[in-house]
């Protein structure tokens, strides 16, 4: 029951709306009582021939009466109790959204997509079901047995009804035992319910990686493993689940054999009636059900309080990202100064980068070249805040970017990343995704700055074309493009491209970055790339090798220098000159 005790905050809060649910279900559970005790006085007034068709009119009245306040009574517990569980249902899906959108990038290495997709719908049906089919099991269980057994005490013999619950007690052990195993096994299946859900996500995303190097039948048999992995951990779910059932029909067996030798012999005895009888084997019929709800109400509680483990334990990660008291919140603007002396990737022993120091004025453009894996993107994760455990210090403007809230440091920094991500709606609204209330002049503009605004026009439905899945329908070129186009429509104090231009052709690289240097004459950039034509024109470029500095200048002393620079400039340039032969 610690489950109950666990969403005391929301039963609290909804409190009188339970409170009027469960106060409906007890007015049924009484209501139901009228039935059987009629049943049995209509028997006896037939067995001693006194029953007339006024009295049998009467009697069928009260029936009916009885029957339409249990419709109108039922009615408000649903409404009640399964509205309170679908509300509860809601409340933990906003929590965990934006527990999941103020996490830090070390969360969502933790936790995979598809299992967090798993949490938030498996886990959360569990949790409903202990808001609604719980508390209704219960309430309806205590208040229909308690009326019950009081009836069959007081209106019937109380001694025959001590005799019919004297098996009772082993369903209590019974129930407590299985609730237990039950418990594991649950999360168990929850938890490989998560890993095929991952499977999925996975297959579907890369389906042309699958498909171009014919790997289909192979993960088309992992996805049966994973799949005969999730049916197996839920048949032992259901083993045990399937033993709660045939426990209580043979506990209630037990009841109805005792039930009827003694009551036979208390008839012989004249110690109670024939009517009586038949009232006390209906109230007994009555019975079953609060036996098979708390069966049900372990099976219920066991699956919810799995459930609601797993969701507290992604509720209780921490993001190491905080903003400090105090935070600044006007827009970060000014000089950049960099300085890591050590950083390394959470646990991760080997330093990424080490000695980084640069400044950039506000207005100019940096440039950033080296090989893969030398510590490019590493540097901008700084920037922007992925990571805050480092030895060294980072100031925007004269303060420490860890002195800035998230939002005066984030909602001015634009970034273009190398795996560009657009939303699953049109060419438009990708572009305008930071102010869906931009007009479309605002959104043509940014596009073109972008080279861009043409292929859209050439598009079947121009800027209302779906671009599907992440941007599945268009080229690299094309979505790197719009993704600098979206950018460029917030007007960041610090535009940052990592990579952003390595998919389209040398021309169309130099139209951009003419168009933003004419644009953005006052506006900080930084630009991570591996061509060497993209970083040529910025005011200084530095080349990072192993996570630190090697060297540095504008492109025409790094010409001079005559170190990797200028092997990587040349080797281009003579790429470039054969391509050109080429075509």
């Amino acid at each position: 029951m610690d489950i109950f005790k666990r969403l005391s905050w929301f039963f609290l809060k909804e409190k009188k709306s339970y409170m009027l649910g469960i106060f409906s279900l007890v007015v049924v559970a009484l209501l139901q009582l009228i039935p059987p005790r009629i049943i049995g006085i209509v028997v006896d007034e037939i067995e001693t021939d006194s029953i007339t068709s006024k009295s049998l009119t009467f009697w069928l009245s009260i029936l009916l009466v009885s029957a339409l306040l249990q419709y109108i009574f039922r009615y408000i517990w649903r409404m009640r109790i399964w509205g309170n569980a679908a509300k509860l249902e809601q409340t933990v899906r906003k929590q965990l959204y934006n527990h999941f959108t103020n996490m830090d990038n070390q969360f969502f290495q933790k936790y995979r997509a598809g299992d967090l997709m798993a949490h938030a719908t498996n886990d959360l049906r569990g949790l409903r079901m202990v808001a609604g089919g719980g508390i209704l099991t219960m309430a309806d269980a205590i208040s229909v047995g308690l009326t019950t057994l009081l009836a069959m005490m007081f209106v019937v013999d109380w001694r025959l009804t001590l005799i019919a619950v004297f098996p009772l007690p082993l369903l209590a052990i019974t129930s407590r035992v299985l609730g237990r195993k039950l418990h594991m096994r649950f999360r168990d299946a929850q938890a490989s319910f998560s890993q095929l859900n991952d499977k999925v996500q996975e297959s579907i995303q890369g389906i042309k990686v699958l498909k171009t190097f014919g790997q289909e039948k192979e993960d088309v048999e992992e996805f049966k493993e994973q799949t005969a992995n999730v049916v197996a951990k839920n048949r032992l779910v259901y083993k045990i689940d399937s033993l709660f059932d045939p426990a209580i029909t043979l506990i209630m067996g037990v009841s109805y054999f005792l039930t009827i030798l003694v009551g036979g012999l208390l008839i012989t005895e004249n110690e109670i009636s024939i009517g009586d009888f038949v009232t006390f084997i209906n109230y007994i019929g009555m019975l079953v059900w609060p036996m098979f709800a708390i069966g049900r109400l372990f099976n219920i509680i066991e699956r919810g309080s799995a459930s609601y483990d797993r969701i507290e334990n992604l509720l209780r990660e921490e993001s190491s990202i905080v903003e400090r008291k105090g935070s600044i919140e006007t827009p970060v603007n000014g000089d950049l100064e960099f300085f890591i002396k050590k950083f390394s990737y959470p646990e991760d022993e080997v330093t990424t980068l080490h000695d980084v120091r640069f400044s950039l004025k506000a207005g100019h453009t940096l440039g950033i070249v080296g090989k893969t894996g030398a510590g490019k993107t590493t540097i901008l994760k700084l920037l922007l805040r992925e990571y805050d455990h480092y030895k060294g210090d980072v100031q925007y403007g004269g303060h420490d970017i860890r002195d800035y809230t998230l939002d005066a440091l984030l909602k001015h920094i634009g970034y273009v990343p190398q795996d560009n991500y657009l939303f699953s709606t049109t060419i438009r609204d990708n572009i305008r995704f930071a102010d869906p209330s931009l007009p479309q002049e605002e959104v043509e503009a940014a596009a073109r700055l972008a080279d861009i605004h043409d292929d859209i026009l050439n598009l079947p439905n121009g800027y209302d074309t779906q671009v599907g899945e992440r941007g599945v329908s268009l080229s690299g070129g094309q979505k790197q493009r719009i993704s600098i186009a979206r950018s460029i429509i917030t007007n960041p104090e610090l535009m940052i491209l990592d990579d952003s231009l390595s998919a389209v052709d040398a021309k169309t690289e130099e139209s951009i970055l003419s168009g933003l240097k004419e644009k953005r004459q006052k506006q900080t950039t930084i630009i991570a790339a591996h061509r060497i034509s993209s970083v040529m024109h910025a005011e200084e470029i530095i080349v990072v090798e192993d996570g630190t500095i090697v060297e540095r200048g504008t492109h025409e002393q790094l010409l001079k220098l005559g170190g990797w620079y200028k092997d990587m400039y040349r080797q281009q340039q003579l790429e470039q000159k054969l391509e050109g032969e080429d075509e």
